[in-house]
């Protein structure tokens, strides 16, 4: 049965203006107020975080939004105090909504004598009090049976392609969808499939992490406009590579499609720098001031679809509906117009 209370957010510092957004969207679709729980998050001089929640949880059904993004650890911390903060206050049930899941790049040891830090978080995460994780587009999908609660991982190509079918009507025929690499493949062939478009990859070849030596393409790319799909930008060196490298095999325009804007270092100058014409990121990390202002890159919300899910998990539904286009695009009505 469902519970009778109304879902409950709370909210780090990691991404204020998307958690607000959310709580927005929730209260447009329950036709009542939801805002987030008053509560302070914040450091003593020596930068020990300290979380006080001002209203009571006793027995409510808790939704903590925060992305573990830059920096990292003060995120994660900022998490896994919240959630204790709320078990000890009788909570009901403690969910992590977590946009962007960080250290899910360490998903496995790559050399000998280095840890698996993916699955310290999780049982970070749980030992925290967090009952179930609700996220999107994981770096590694094998990173949920890290967990011993239910994981819901969402998947941003549902949005994507609406936003393609959108910016590229009239020439949907052109499209190609390009993976950066061969273990993108998957996710890429997912939009591709979405978008009934052919699918090409760059194969990548590093002599050591941060460098790439060699790039391949693996496909026709001629007169085609490449839509590389990819999880996380990160410095964008790879990205940038793959795009001149797409444009020398003959592709007509370049474009990117990316989850997860972590965008460090001289990530936006390289992006402004490039051939690519347009760099589009969700806000599962809060955009920073210089990858508001960049020309080229563009940011699509992902509130909607986060707010949809948190109902579904609080009503007892189903949250893999959200997978569909069809399901996506009424919620997205208004953004992305079929007609």
């Amino acid at each position: 049965m469902p519970s009778m209370t109304e879902p409950k957010l709370i909210s780090g510092n990691s991404n204020r203006p998307l958690a607000n957004s959310i709580a927005r969207r929730m209260s447009m679709h329950r036709g009542v107020n939801v805002g987030l729980v008053d509560a302070r998050v914040e450091r003593f001089n020596d930068q020990e975080i300290f979380v006080e929640v001002f209203e009571n949880v006793r027995g409510e059904d808790m939704f903590i939004i925060q992305s573990t993004s830059n920096p990292a650890n003060d995120n994660l911390m900022e998490l896994l105090i919240m959630s204790d903060a709320l078990r000890r206050s009788s909570a009901a049930r403690i969910t992590a909504v977590i946009p962007y899941f960080g250290y899910a790049r360490q998903d496995r040891r790559a050399k000998a004598r280095t840890p698996i830090s993916a699955k310290l978080v999780a049982n970070l995460l749980t030992e925290a009090g967090v009952e179930r994780v609700l996220t999107l587009d994981l770096h590694a999908a094998q990173i949920q049976g890290f967990f011993d609660i239910p994981v819901d991982n969402l998947y941003a190509s549902p949005i994507f392609a609406l936003d393609i079918e959108h910016h590229f009507k009239g020439k949907m025929g052109d499209i190609m969808i390009v993976s950066p690499d061969v273990g993108g493949v998957a996710r890429a062939r997912e939009l591709a499939k979405r978008i009934n478009a052919p699918l090409a990859i760059v194969d990548k070849r590093r002599e050591k992490p941060g460098e790439v030596a060699e790039m391949t393409v693996i496909g026709n790319v001629t007169g085609k406009t490449c839509i590389i799909v990819d999880d996380i930008c990160d410095t964008a060196g790879t990205l940038c590579k793959a795009a001149e490298v797409l444009m020398q095999n003959g592709a007509a325009e370049v474009h990117a499609y990316i989850t997860h804007g972590v965008m460090s270092g001289p990530a936006v100058e390289r992006v402004q720098a490039s051939v690519m014409k347009s760099l589009v990121l969700t806000d599962s990390i809060e955009p920073t001031d210089p990858v508001r202002k960049a020309k080229n890159i563009r940011i699509v919300p992902t509130a909607p679809m986060f707010a949809q899910a948190i109902l579904n998990i609080w009503s007892g539904t189903s949250v893999s509906s959200l997978f569909e286009t069809e399901t996506l695009g009424p919620i997205y009505e208004g953004m992305y117009s079929r007609g």
